[in-house]
């Protein structure tokens, strides 16, 4: 079960966090717990392997906006770094972060199981 204490342990910033859903603690674990079955991850993974950055920008931007609001400090840095680098559409291996990507959300993902 998903508790703030977990997400605090996880390094969310849980007081800036809740403060975006006005201190209310069950919307906000509702809300981060939606986020492991975010579809954009396996999209971005996908554009990526297929190189197709404006689908693959679009993706990590959506992912950049859900996890900043929630104050999802370890995924939202990686995506982060992901979204300026494909905003440029820089020609890279984009390999390790995606790979840090997923690692955060499957290390969230085993918090709310």
């Amino acid at each position: 079960m998903l508790t703030i204490d977990a997400l605090k342990n996880y390094g969310a910033n849980v007081d800036e966090g809740l403060a975006r859903c006005m201190g209310n603690e069950a919307l906000y674990i509702k809300l981060v717990s939606t986020i492991p079955s975010e579809t954009n991850f396996e999209k971005l993974k996908n554009s990526i392997e297929t190189n197709d950055l404006d689908t693959a920008f679009e993706s990590a931007h959506a992912l950049k906006g859900v996890t900043g609001n929630l104050s999802l400090t370890p995924l939202f840095d990686p995506i982060v770094e992901i979204t300026e680098h494909l905003r440029a559409r820089e020609d890279m291996d984009y390999s390790e972060l995606i790979a840090e990507i997923i690692t955060q959300r499957d290390n969230l993902g085993q918090l709310i199981q």
